[in-house]
């Protein structure tokens, strides 16, 4: 997984929806400020909903505190649209069905599913400065207090 002082690929495409927006866009677009990806597998299911129930619970904290959230999943631009209307999602919601930022942060792990195995997507967060340099990183999202986490890892930068 990548680790603090190492940098994202800042021109990692992204097809995102931002205040009901749909766009194109790549992440260095997106780094206005410093910036959290909070990248779970998909929308409407128990411990992605936690997830983002608690990033929306401390979404006005986070922004206070000076920082962007994105939450990435595989999910299609529409789905994220209805989810957001859904959840009062107040952030950028990415579609990466290719997996692309976790690849990016060298965070696709093995992961099991009914007795298969597949890899995915590590449901992590990644703390990234306006340059693309990663602050921190939350390797182990506890969804149901995401928020208090990420605050948490805030206040130690």
């Amino acid at each position: 997984m990548i680790s603090p002082g190492k940098k994202f690929k800042l021109s990692l495409p992204l097809h995102v929806l931002r205040q009901g927006e749909e766009a194109e866009t790549t992440l260095k677009q997106l780094l206005k400020r410093r910036t959290i990806l909070s990248v779970y597998m998909k929308n409407n299911t128990g411990s992605c909903d936690r997830q983002n129930d608690s990033l929306v619970a401390s979404a006005g904290a986070l922004d206070q505190a000076g920082y962007d959230v994105i939450a990435v999943s595989r999910d299609s631009i529409g789905s994220h649209r209805k989810y957001a209307a859904k959840k009062g999602i107040p952030y950028t919601l990415v579609s990466d069905p290719e997996d692309s930022v976790a690849k990016a942060a060298d965070a696709i792990v093995e992961k099991a599913m009914y007795g298969k195995k597949y890899f995915g997507p590590a449901r992590a967060a990644f703390v990234l400065d306006r340059d693309g340099t990663v602050l921190a990183v939350v390797e182990k999202v506890d969804p149901k207090e995401h928020g208090a986490q990420l605050l948490a890892t805030l206040a130690t930068l």
